[in-house]
Parts: structure tokens; C-alpha cells; sequence
């Protein structure tokens, strides 16, 4: 019996007003945000448990956006229920098992036709945040048109499959996630030095916790605010490196 992951409180949240819109692709809704000025650099952004719609997570796409990508975040959940800070930690696992973070190819096929065939994009990057980090992970494994990718504690464990990434990938961590332990990030880090051909980034964060990287500025302790900036950077600064 795990503890409770969702160490970040999502009940009290600021009014965030959106700067995309939302869209239908094929079966997907989707949130979009496009920069000021026109670009073929797309980014996906693949949400956590708490769906496409949570503020936290649009927050991260107008972020990513404004550094001039268009950015888009679908809805990987098809229309079903996201996990909700309501909802019973025991359930979690079966949640889980009708919410596969590996079984998400078909939805990144979609969004990748429509972000080159509608938005013009040429390369495309994908930041994932907890459920989407691990949808990350297996993407870089998988899917060869993704020039880049940025998993936020998110990982795939347990195959010596999970290493051969085909394209840049990072790994971002805080130091206190209770669900990633320490030791899985050293083995990650092991593998990759043994199997991985492409360049790759593991870096933790001092003293954050199981989803610190996408709060809102009004959201965050001033202790871990320098840490959460950091960690937004490193990300805008590999997107920008690869894609």
C-alpha cells in the first residue's frame, strides 16, 4: 500500500485565465496555444492524472508557447474521467489499469499529423509531467518522429527495453518524490549509460516533491520557488537545444 503521491494539494488553486483555446482532432479534444509569431516548432504536452483541463497543466502549455512553439496539450484521457484529489487512493491501481501511460501511440499519432499537416510544424518536441512523464519515456522509446522529449517524474520500469531511447530525452526529478525512489533514478541512470545512443539528462531536484515543476507562481512556497524556476528552465532550455 503505497502512500498517497499527490503530495501537491490541488484542491485551492488561483483562477488561471487561459491564453489557447481548445479544438477537435479526430476522437481527441486538444488545448492549443500558439506564440505571437509564426513558427514550424511544435511542442506536446502530455498531462497528469489530472487530465487535460487541470489549470497546472494549461499553465505549462501558455508557458511553453511564449517561448515559441506551438504547444498543445490533448486530451490522452479520450473523454474519460481524469483522476480527481476526491477520488479514493485505493482505487488508484484500477484507475490506472484503464488509464495506461504505455498504451498512448495512437493519440501522439493523431496530434503529430495534425500539428505538421494543420500548424506546419517540422519538429516536434514532448514535455510530460507524472502520468504523461511516463508517457514520454515510452514515446522516446517508440516513436521516432519525436525530436526531443522532457520527462517530469515519470518513469518506466522494470525491461532492459527501456533504455534504447531514439531521441534526446531529459529527466527531471525532485529529490523527495516518495514515488520514484532514489535508487530507481540511479538504476535509470546506469542503463541509459549502458544502452542509450542518443544524448540524455537525469537531474534532481534538492527537496521537491511528486509534481513540483508545473505550480502556478502564486502556488508556490517561496523555499522551493527557485528549484520549480530552475527545473522550467532546464526544460525550455533542452526543448530549445533539440526541437
Amino acid at each position: 500500500q503505497m502512500a498517497d503521491p499527490f503530495l501537491y494539494d490541488t484542491g485551492e488553486r488561483s483562477h488561471y485565465g487561459c491564453l489557447g483555446h481548445e479544438v477537435q482532432i479526430d476522437h481527441l479534444k486538444a488545448y492549443i496555444c500558439r506564440p505571437s509569431f509564426s513558427t514550424d516548432k511544435a511542442v506536446i504536452v502530455v498531462h497528469d492524472v489530472f487530465g487535460w483541463k487541470f489549470p497546472d497543466n494549461r499553465y505549462i502549455v501558455d508557458l511553453i508557447a511564449g517561448h515559441g512553439y506551438i504547444t498543445i496539450c490533448p486530451d490522452f484521457f479520450k473523454g474519460t474521467e481524469p483522476w480527481k484529489s476526491t477520488d479514493h487512493w485505493a482505487d488508484f491501481p484500477d484507475w490506472m489499469k484503464n488509464h495506461d501511460p504505455t498504451k498512448v501511440d495512437k493519440e501522439a499519432d493523431v496530434v503529430l499529423k495534425y500539428l505538421k499537416e494543420q500548424c506546419g510544424a517540422k519538429k516536434i518536441g514532448i514535455v510530460g509531467f507524472s502520468w504523461g512523464g511516463m508517457a514520454v519515456h515510452h514515446l522516446m522509446l517508440k516513436n521516432p518522429q519525436l525530436t526531443a522529449g522532457v520527462s517530469l517524474y515519470g518513469i518506466i520500469r522494470d525491461s532492459e527495453e527501456r533504455y534504447r531511447l531514439l531521441n534526446p530525452t531529459f529527466f527531471i526529478f525532485g529529490e523527495k518524490d516518495h514515488t520514484i525512489s532514489l535508487d530507481q533514478i540511479f538504476l535509470l541512470e546506469d542503463k541509459l549509460k549502458q544502452y542509450c545512443k542518443v544524448p540524455y539528462k537525469i537531474k534532481v531536484y534538492p527537496g521537491q516533491v511528486h509534481g513540483f515543476a508545473q505550480l502556478k507562481p502564486e502556488d508556490m512556497k517561496p523555499d522551493d520557488k527557485p528549484y520549480i524556476e530552475e527545473a522550467r528552465r532546464d526544460m525550455i532550455d533542452w526543448i530549445k537545444m533539440y526541437v
